[in-house]
């Protein structure tokens, strides 16, 4: 649905999107491949990328938590939104340290091979990642220009419900 909400507020909205496309891209894409390019001397650099993300989900956390208590509604709710995406985001990054652990206790104790644990670990555990992270960038990209336009989704809406301040924009 569309609101009649203001251009500053509809500018606002915009903003927990533009910081979580800004993790996924900038940080789990680029960064974390310019981190693979010097990952066989440094291992610093790639393990930087879930320190960022972390850092910044849990920002994204702290921030709507902080709107919710103050801002307008129509913001609140995209924050929301963000914070629901970070969730996403967060659980598949607990799912890949689950298999990096597993791999290193394969390797540490079962004497898996060394490439054999690579593969693991990248194929079962990078690769969802990976994948959930485009998926996101589409999400949040659309997310982005709804909250352009004063649009915000139903789901939403019934989680957290529309003050009567607040009008829907008649088409």
């Amino acid at each position: 649905m569309e609101y009649d909400v203001s251009e500053a507020d509809r500018h606002k909205a915009k903003i927990p999107h533009e910081i979580f496309l800004t993790n996924l891209i900038g940080n789990h894409i680029l960064w974390f491949v310019s981190a693979l390019g010097v990952a066989g001397d440094y291992w610093q650099p790639l393990a930087m990328v879930p320190v960022l993300s972390l850092v910044t989900i849990f920002y994204t956390f702290w921030r709507a938590k902080r709107v919710s208590s103050e801002g307008p509604w129509f913001v609140m709710c995209h924050w929301q939104l963000a914070v629901k995406r970070s969730r996403i985001l967060l659980g598949v990054m607990f799912f890949l340290l689950a298999v990096a652990v597993l791999g290193w206790v394969a390797y540490t104790y079962l004497g898996l091979m060394d490439i054999a644990v690579k593969a693991m670990v990248g194929g079962m555990g990078i690769l969802p990642v990976m994948v959930t992270v485009l998926v996101l960038i589409m999400m949040e990209i659309d997310a982005m220009h709804q909250a352009t336009q004063g649009k915000i989704s139903a789901s939403i809406v019934e989680i957290f419900p529309k003050p009567d301040t607040v009008s829907i924009k008649a088409s």
